[in-house]
């Protein structure tokens, strides 16, 4: 018999599969995926996830070989941890916080991750900020038997460009893809909403879903809100928009909720916004959608125009998207530093899989593998799920993948514009100057905001405290908050990833 220990997903592909595997389609959902995942394994073993699309992140027990099956997706949308315990058992689950409850677990800081985290902001790799705890890392299954565990790798991913192809045809393919995707991305009796930026992702899948109700981010400072682009564009579409308005004093109030909930530090600002924006969706439903994915596969960050001057140097230097502390400085402010302990070194197996790459096709799959799984995705899940708020992605898809993956670079970037098939494809639905509108990002004023006396305290205390003396040299990381204050903006990335660290080990070392 195969049991169902652990799930935590959306199939989207459910009406095939059940005709398929001869499973009821009139379940209830938790059931019929359930069935789904039983049923998947013993007709397809090791390789089930070839025929699911969605999200998923699964433990099965086998009762009659006494074994395990852990499966994460391949795009690690779906987060999945494991530890082994000094006795010989496996603690496994979608939460950290599940796992170091357990009997076995001993909860102990791993402190190479901070000298990591200093430079890109989030936890990348396989390896956690809780020492022997460890992520499955994405395109992975995880078998344990007889007290023995073995990981294997299921799924890389591959860009082989196609270039019979014109710019139309691509568009029209995407469209094609989007379209079908969109009705099985919720059932007719499921209600959701839809979060929405000014930019292209969202604004098309808005287009492109039946969702009546959007939800929008605002700040009163004007120069980052995008919410009244966002409202014109609902406007246009024929959709209602509703503003979250955030102030400064509940984004700083919320920063330790949202470390605890995010189980690992996390030095993207946005996810404090984004949380927030969570907790207003949930008062309404418990199902949204949002656009993450589209960036990664088809080439929407500003960075991405560097790719042809980087060209084969990329391999000493690119991590992804974020890398904001060097090797030096890091030295200076930590008390703890392994010079064998370089960000480098996290992506140096993907440098030799994806050798032979055009530049921006390998900036494009370090990101998916460590910025879009360690950052993006997390943040989705984790800020979702302590809102009581189910977030689907419709363009985080294999379909969509593969799309992307065959899509010559040409395609993807020029002069002018990025994501080019993509916004083609979008602009059969939208005007084009909302299709082709300059990417802004997730804008969030905490430049500001952590610069003013008013709402920056907690900042200070906690720079100032004896928490940060023991992994801080403190002169060193107070010389970089007073430049900041000073008017060294570009410091902001610097402050916020130390204060996060902070927040986050008060909340799981100090106070628990």
């Amino acid at each position: 018999m195969i049991t169902v220990k652990e799930y935590s997903g959306h199939i989207r592909n459910w009406k095939k599969l059940c005709d398929e595997l001869q499973i009821e389609n009139t379940l209830p959902r938790e059931k019929r995926e359930e069935e789904i995942l039983v049923k998947a394994y013993q007709t397809w073993g090791c390789n089930m996830a070839e025929h699911l699309y969605g999200m998923f992140a699964f433990a099965l027990w086998d009762d009659e070989e006494e074994k395990l099956f852990c499966l994460r997706d391949q795009f690690g949308a779906k987060p999945f941890y494991y530890y082994e315990t000094a006795d010989g058992n496996l603690l496994y689950g979608t939460s950290i916080r599940k796992i170091i409850e357990q009997p076995g677990f001993v909860k102990e800081l791993n402190i190479e991750m901070l000298q990591l985290y200093m430079s890109l902001t989030y936890v990348a790799g396989e390896n956690t900020f809780f020492k022997g705890l460890k992520k499955l890392l994405q395109g992975r299954y995880l078998i344990w038997e007889k007290g023995k565990l073995k990981v294997e790798r299921y799924w890389t991913p591959a860009f082989r460009p196609d270039e019979s192809k014109s710019l139309e045809d691509w568009a029209k393919e995407i469209n094609e893809t989007v379209a079908e995707i969109m009705t099985e991305v919720k059932t007719e009796d499921e209600y959701a909403e839809s979060f929405l930026s000014s930019g292209v992702d969202s604004s098309y899948m808005l287009a492109m879903s039946n969702v009546q109700v959007s939800s929008s981010c605002g700040y009163e400072e004007e120069r980052f809100d995008e919410s009244r682009l966002a409202a014109e564009t609902a406007k246009i579409l024929g959709r209602d928009n509703t503003r979250c308005l955030i102030t400064p004093e509940e984004y700083f109030e919320i920063v330790p909720y949202v470390m605890y909930n995010m189980e690992q530090p996390l030095g993207d600002a946005s996810a404090i916004a984004f949380a927030l924006a969570c907790r207003a969706v949930a008062e309404r439903t418990k199902l949204c959608y949002s656009g993450e994915g589209a960036d990664e596969f088809f080439g929407g960050y500003n960075i991405y125009r560097n790719a042809e001057r980087y060209g084969d140097n990329l391999k000493t230097f690119y991590v992804g998207n974020t890398n904001i502390m060097k090797e030096d400085e890091k030295k200076r402010i930590l008390k703890y530093y392994d010079e064998s302990v370089l960000p480098i070194g996290l992506v140096r197996d993907i440098y030799e899989e994806i050798e032979g790459l055009d530049p921006l096709s390998k900036m494009l799959n370090i990101d998916m593998q460590t910025w879009l799984e360690g950052d993006i995705y997390l943040n989705v899940e984790k800020m979702g799920r302590a809102a009581g708020l189910e977030i689907r992605m419709p363009f985080t898809d294999m379909r969509m993948f593969n799309i992307a993956s065959s899509l010559p670079s040409k395609f993807k970037l020029n002069e002018e514009q990025n994501k080019v098939a993509f916004r083609t494809a979008a602009s059969n639905v939208l005007p084009d100057e909302i299709a082709f509108r300059k990417k802004l990002g997730f804008l969030v004023p905490i430049r500001i905001w952590m610069a003013d006396e008013r709402y920056n305290q907690d900042v200070r205390d906690k720079f100032n405290s004896e928490m940060a003396e023991m992994f801080f040299n403190v002169d060193e990381i107070k010389a970089i908050f007073d430049d900041y204050i000073n008017g060294n903006s570009d410091n902001w990335r610097k402050v916020w990833t130390i204060y996060t660290f902070l927040v986050w080990y008060e909340e799981y070392f100090v106070k628990r």
